[in-house]
């Protein structure tokens, strides 16, 4: 019998060695996805509620969160239909720019802050110093029109 030969019995647990890293890897990847996805329904919420934007649990649900973000921004909310046209979602980087730059506005803050989301550690931090620093300057807030009482 030859030294050298592992047998069907040596590939199989490197096999399931490797089976059991990249298993390993994917839940360690799915808890740190998850992680950041919450904190940033959090800081969503929170800069919604700094707005006085209605319905902040919005940014719990996958597609309604991009909603709330543009009814923070005062974009109009069909801008989330070029999300699902093909060619056309290449310019939503674009567009994600333009909503961030309006929500850093509402939130008081300088418009250059939502160039900062095409940036690799920025597009957290942005998020969480609009949400949880102070505003600046009073952003222009909503008010439904009163109605005289006849």
């Amino acid at each position: 019998m030859d030294p050298n030969y592992i047998g069907s019995a040596g590939s199989d647990a490197a096999a399931a060695g490797f089976l059991a890293f990249f298993a390993g890897f994917f839940m360690i990847i799915l808890v740190v996805l998850l992680a950041v996805y919450i904190f940033m329904a959090v800081c969503l919420m929170k800069i919604a509620k700094k707005t006085n934007t209605p319905n902040g649990w919005f940014a719990w649900i996958p597609i309604l969160n991009v909603v709330l973000m543009l009814q923070i921004a005062k974009k109009p909310v069909w801008w989330i239909i070029l999300l699902f046209i093909p060619v056309v979602n290449m310019i939503w980087i674009v567009l994600q720019i333009l909503v961030w730059m309006a929500i850093s506005r509402e939130c008081g803050k300088e418009e250059w802050l939502g160039i900062l989301i095409i940036i690799p550690v920025a597009n957290i931090i942005v998020p969480a110093y609009l949400a949880f620093s102070k505003n600046s300057t009073t952003p222009i807030q909503s008010v439904p029109p009163v109605q005289p009482v006849v």
